[in-house]
C-alpha cells in the first residue's frame, strides 16, 4: 500500500510539471538561468557542518578489563512476617474464629553494586538493600563477602555499603556534567542474577525528571540494555569512568526496552560523601511548593519567561516566608543561573543548611530580588509532593 500511494504521487507530480513546461517554459527557463548565476551565500540556509565523528573502536573490551572486576552482585535477605490465611485454621468450624499467628519467612533479592575505594565501600540502590538482614557481595574472583549498610538515601535512591576488605579494584569517577546526549554508555551489572553482563547504548538524554520515580531526579537515560537485577551497576563511558548508578527501565513488559534510567554521578558522589561521613543526608530548605512554568501559565500570571518555578504555596515559618516571596512569584533565577522548577529542587537539596542564596523573580511585570537563607529540610511526616500544592523545594 505505501508504495502504490508513493508511486500515485509521483505521476500526479510528473503530469503537472509537463503541463507546467508547455505553459511557461520561457518562465522557468529564466528562472533556471538565473538560479545558475545565483551567489552561494543564497543557498547556505543548511545546519552547520558537524565536526567528523570519531572512529569507534574495534572493541571496548580493555574498558571492560578495567571496570568490570569493581562490579559486583549483591544478594540480600530479608525477613517478612505473613499473616495466617483462614484455611490455615486447624480447628476447622470447631473455633471459626481462631487465627494462626504470623510466621515469619525469608525473602530474597538480587541486585548490583560498584566498589568505589580499595577499602570496600560500596555504592548501590536504597532498593536493593531496604530492609535487608543480610547483604551478601559476590566479587568478580568469585570471593563471597558480607556487607553491612553504612547509609542509605531513598529520595535518591542511592545506598552506600561495605565489605571489610584491602586492596580492591574500585572505579574512577567521572564527571556527569560533561555527558552529552550521543555519547557512548556501557551498562554493566547483574541482570536476572546471571553474573556480570555487559551491554552498550548511548547517552539519550540528560537532566530527565518528573518521572516521579524519586524524590530528587536529574537521571541520564540510555538505551544500553537495563534489566531487573542490574539496579545499582554502573553506567560508565568509553574512558572507563563512571558516569552514573543505573536505577530503573520504563517498560511495559517488565523488560529492557530501551529506555533506562541511572543517578549521575555527580549526585551519587554528594550523597556518598554524606554517608559515609555522617550515615545520613541532611538538606536544605527553602519552604516553599511550587509547579513547573507553562505558557498558558505565564500569560495567566503576565510574566515574561519560558522557564522557572511558579510558587503555589509559602511553607510557614519556612525561610521563604521571612523573605517576603509571595503565591504566584515565578522563580527565574538561583545564585545568577537561570533555572526551572527541577533544577531549583535539585540546587537547593544539595545545599547544607544555613546557605544564603539570591533569588531573581518574577512577580507581574515587576522584577525583584531577593538574598535567602536556607534551613534545614525536616523529616518527612507527609509526601514531598502534592497534586495540590506542587512540588516542594
Amino acid at each position: 500500500m505505501i508504495r502504490l500511494i508513493r508511486y500515485q504521487t509521483w505521476l500526479v507530480a510528473g503530469l503537472m510539471l509537463v503541463v507546467g513546461s508547455v505553459a511557461g517554459g520561457a518562465f522557468v527557463g529564466a528562472s533556471i538561468v538565473q538560479a545558475s548565476h545565483a551567489p552561494e551565500a543564497a543557498f547556505a540556509v543548511a545546519a552547520p557542518p558537524v565536526r567528523e565523528a570519531a572512529s569507534m573502536p574495534a572493541t571496548f573490551a580493555p574498558v571492560v578489563k578495567a571496570v568490570l572486576p569493581a562490579v559486583v552482585n549483591i544478594s540480600s535477605t530479608k525477613v517478612i512476617r505473613t499473616s495466617g490465611f483462614p484455611q490455615d485454621n486447624p480447628f476447622g468450624d470447631l473455633f471459626p474464629g481462631f487465627r494462626m499467628p504470623d510466621r515469619p519467612m525469608r525473602q530474597q533479592g538480587e541486585g548490583s553494586g560498584v566498589i568505589v575505594s580499595a577499602d570496600g565501600y560500596i555504592v548501590t540502590n536504597n532498593h536493593v538493600v531496604d530492609g535487608a538482614t543480610e547483604l551478601t557481595v559476590s566479587m568478580a574472583d568469585k570471593r563471597e563477602m558480607k556487607a553491612r549498610v553504612i547509609g542509605t538515601d531513598a529520595k535518591t535512591d542511592i545506598a552506600l555499603i561495605k565489605v571489610d576488605a584491602k586492596d580492591l579494584p574500585h572505579v574512577v569517577l567521572g564527571d556527569s556534567s560533561k555527558v552529552e546526549v550521543g555519547d557512548i554508555a556501557l551498562a554493566m551489572g547483574n541482570p536476572f542474577g546471571l553474573g556480570q553482563t555487559v551491554t552498550m547504548g548511548i547517552i539519550s538524554a540528560t537532566g530527565r525528571g518528573g518521572l516521579g520515580i524519586e524524590d530528587y531526579e536529574d537521571f541520564i537515560q540510555t538505551d544500553a540494555s537495563i534489566n531487573p537485577g542490574n539496579s545499582g551497576g554502573a553506567l560508565v563511558n568509553t574512558r572507563g569512568e563512571l558516569i552514573g548508578i543505573n536505577t530503573a527501565i520504563l517498560s511495559r513488559s517488565g523488560g529492557n526496552q530501551g529506555v533506562g534510567f541511572a543517578v549521575p554521578v555527580d549526585l551519587v558522589r554528594h550523597v556518598m560523601t554524606q554517608l559515609k561521613e555522617n550515615g545520613t543526608v541532611t538538606r536544605a530548605r527553602l519552604g516553599v511548593y511550587f509547579q513547573e512554568l507553562t505558557p498558558k501559565l505565564a500569560s495567566a500570571l503576565g510574566v515574561k519567561a519560558s522557564n522557572g518555578a511558579v510558587v503555589t504555596e509559602i511553607v510557614p515559618d519556612g525561610p521563604a516566608s521571612k523573605s517576603g516571596l509571595q503565591k504566584d512569584d515565578v522563580i527565574v533565577a538561583l545564585n545568577g543561573k537561570s533555572i526551572d522548577g527541577r533544577s531549583l529542587r535539585n540546587a537547593v537539596g544539595s545545599m547544607t543548611p544555613g546557605s544564603s542564596i539570591d533569588l531573581k523573580v518574577l512577580r507581574g511585570t515587576s522584577e525583584r530580588n531577593y538574598s535567602i537563607t536556607l534551613d534545614r529540610m525536616p523529616e518527612d511526616t507527609q509526601p514531598a509532593d502534592s497534586p495540590r500544592r506542587g512540588r516542594r523545594g
